[in-house]
């Protein structure tokens, strides 16, 4: 292995329990989840969490004990939404998903900021897509879209940068890739961005990467970051942003009566921030730093040795282990936008048969009590950036740092078998 900072087995033993679902589905049945883009393996402690919170009665905002302890937790969350971003100050903007929430940022943005452009990229999920096109629209302002490397999977700097000027309002650009896995230069990015127009907006999609890889915008001028903790060990039923001052003093749905930065409507969830603090807390467990440094160096620690070991389980299902070949070297299959340098990419990838169609290979996995998923052009959610790598589909695979080396040989043993179909 090129990669060696991995976790050691006895921290893979306490990793793996700390998951649901990691060895058999709902119904007891052994099998193999590679589809966590599409989701992910649930904390046991954050689900558990989020139960015990969700059951207290009394609303937050009241002035009794039990309230003022609802408040804390929602502060806790808030903050630790914070230490996942490095960020401070700013706004913490909750929706029912990511998606609900990137609509209601652009829209933002377009209808109250100056600039005659807007720019994203074409593999944008479409959730920031469509809103960008949507808005764009609305407001009639031009969109301009960066195209993608077909060589590398993701989006080149200049690309993006070549399209930037004094009148661009708005770059709406994702941290990685959910179909190549390829991670975009974000922080040169921004640098540049801003370099040509001081004035623009900057919101950046976090949802596919958040899982995978510390960030660091603390340096960097950025106005809203979202994320889904249900593809990040969490629970369902909220999508989280931080947005800065700036973009949060342009009006925005709120109450009248509350401060002109709250992005709140109704009441706030204590469960769901209950939850963020417990994935934080999960993350700062894996640190292997000082005990005496900051939440956010430890969370920042715990995302470095994630991103490593979950490097070495990429290597390892492409170039192979002691007991099976690699995808790349294995007759009839083809790994797409096979960037070589694996510090750019987030664990996931996307492949293809000779002898088998990709639907048909996902059924094919499912038989052998493997889930992956495919993602084909007959789909909303793939077709715009299939077409940008003139491809018609790609078994996408996309494994977690919970997976170990038994999980990428039993992969790779199946593989073989409906390569050879």
């Amino acid at each position: 292995m090129k990669t060696t900072e991995i976790f050691s087995e006895q921290e893979m033993l306490k990793i793996r329990e700390s998951f649901h679902y990691l060895e058999k589905d709902f119904n007891g049945n052994t099998r193999l989840y590679f589809d966590n883009a599409g989701g992910s393996f649930r904390l046991k402690k954050a689900e558990a969490k989020f139960n015990e919170i969700d059951q207290i009665p009394d609303c937050s905002e009241r002035h009794h004990k039990m309230a003022l302890y609802l408040q804390s937790i929602e502060e806790k969350g808030k903050d630790d939404v914070r230490t996942i971003f490095n960020v401070e100050g700013g706004s913490i903007a909750t929706s029912l998903t990511a998606s609900q929430l990137m609509f209601q940022l652009v829209e933002t943005v377009l209808r109250f900021s100056k600039g005659t452009n807007v720019v994203t990229s074409v593999l944008e999920h479409p959730s920031a897509y469509d809103a960008t096109e949507t808005f764009t629209t609305m407001y009639n302002k031009e969109l301009r879209v960066a195209k993608s490397n077909k060589l590398t999977g993701g989006v080149d700097t200049q690309e993006v940068l070549s399209l930037i000027d004094e009148d661009t309002a708005l770059l709406n650009i994702m941290y990685a890739s959910n179909i190549s896995g390829a991670i975009y230069d974000i922080p040169e990015i921004i640098k540049g961005a801003k370099k040509i127009n001081p004035d623009i907006f900057i919101i950046i999609d976090a949802v596919q990467h958040t899982p995978h890889a510390v960030m660091d915008f603390s340096e960097l001028e950025v106005d809203a970051v979202t994320f889904a903790p249900y593809k990040y060990f969490g629970t369902r039923g909220i999508g989280v942003g931080y947005v800065s001052d700036r973009l949060s003093k342009l009006q925005h749905n709120k109450l009248l009566g509350k401060d002109k930065l709250d992005w709140e409507l109704g009441s706030p969830a204590p469960a769901q921030y209950a939850m963020i603090t417990e994935i934080v807390n999960y993350v700062c467990s894996l640190s292997d730093g000082k005990k005496d440094a900051s939440r956010r160096e430890q969370f920042a620690n715990g995302m470095n040795r994630i991103a490593l070991h979950e490097r070495a389980l990429l290597e390892a299902l492409l170039d192979g282990t002691e007991n099976n070949k690699g995808l790349r070297d294995m007759t009839n299959v083809n790994v797409l936008m096979d960037g070589k340098d694996l510090s750019k990419r987030d664990l996931i990838l996307g492949i293809g048969f000779d002898n088998i169609e990709y639907s048909d290979a996902v059924r094919e996995y499912e038989k052998r009590d493997v889930i992956v998923y495919e993602r084909v052009v007959s789909s909303l959610y793939s077709v715009r950036m299939l077409k940008s790598f003139d491809l018609e589909g790609a078994v996408r695979i996309s494994p977690l740092h919970c997976n170990n080396f038994d999980d990428i040989d039993r992969f790779l043993s199946v593989t073989q078998e409906i390569s050879q179909l």
